[in-house]
């Protein structure tokens, strides 16, 4: 299978590519660059890609790359997430046509703080497994490279090869809640870090033995009866229905599945309930069904 590899042009990305070309045959690896256009120098950060790979590939024919370039123009304005959705709907669609995994340059550092970020914000039990993507893989936390790496781990990798790389001017921009917690976590020792990260790594079985739970008591067409909901557990109720909205292509915040489910205990027969990307769905007296 493909490695379709995300690479920035920042130290992280950087390393990720020095190493997998260390391990693996040029000809399983795929560059895939996006520059989002949110900031002056994001076009110079994927030119600088397209150089580096487009070098690899003049070394001879064991490192010849596939390259791929996404561009869009998001703006300064646009949120961290919303940019993220479109990095990731480019790299799928790298993916897909490769018929590949997609490989980040997600680290320890970038574990802890999303898990921070998470309990800060008041996160269900989800927002503690993290980097938790179907189709991603992430070697620096996957033990790919035979070890967890940290930031800590990447520079010094980095100064000891001879790594060149982009700086991202928007990484020390207090503004960004990110970035106050990557302070922090910086100066946090690895073995805390380590201890953070066997917790995920729990925490990740037990969501994959959820979400096996709820492929098996799901019903295949999506048909519910409400009177399965009456008595059932409000966190269990809304497991359930995120899992059969995620199967027919809706991705629902917490609270509007809490929303989605107080209408099933509440509604008249007849009356409908919209769902997010303007999606409807009728509440029948005894049932109703969630169609795609």
């Amino acid at each position: 299978m493909k490695k379709i590899l995300a690479v920035s042009g920042g130290v992280d990305s950087m390393v990720m590519l020095d190493l997998m070309l260390s391990r693996f045959p040029a000809d399983e690896l795929v560059v895939a660059t996006f520059d989002h256009g949110t900031r002056e120098s994001s076009r110079a950060d994927a030119d600088f890609v397209a150089l580096k790979t487009e070098k690899f590939a003049q070394l001879g024919s064991a490192l010849q790359l596939k390259f791929y370039r996404g561009e869009a123009e998001l703006g300064a304005e646009i949120s961290e997430e919303k940019a993220r959705e479109k990095r990731y709907e480019f790299l799928r669609k790298v993916a897909f046509k490769e018929k590949g995994e997609i490989y980040t340059a997600h680290h320890l550092d970038d574990l802890v703080e999303s898990v921070a970020i998470n309990a800060l914000r008041g996160t269900g039990w989800r927002g503690l497994a993290v980097l938790n993507s179907a189709g991603v893989r992430r070697p620096f936390v996957d033990g790919i490279f035979g070890e967890v790496f940290d930031k800590r781990k990447i520079l010094e990798y980095a100064a000891k090869n001879d790594i060149v790389f982009r700086q991202d001017p928007t990484n020390t921009d207090e503004r960004y809640l990110r970035n106050r917690v990557r302070k922090g976590v910086s100066k946090m020792p690895f073995e805390r870090k380590k201890e953070v990260y066997e917790l995920w790594r729990r925490q990740l079985e037990v969501a994959r033995e959820i979400e096996a739970i709820l492929e098996e008591i799901l019903p295949e067409d999506l048909r519910f009866e409400r009177a399965w909901f009456y008595n059932m557990d409000e966190k269990v109720a809304t497991e359930v229905l995120r899992a059969g909205l995620l199967r027919v292509g809706v991705t629902a915040t917490r609270p509007q599945i809490r929303d989605f489910y107080r209408a099933i205990l509440t509604y008249a027969s007849g009356k409908q309930f919209n769902l997010p990307n303007d999606k409807l769905v009728k509440i029948g007296r005894r049932d109703f069904q969630l169609k795609i």
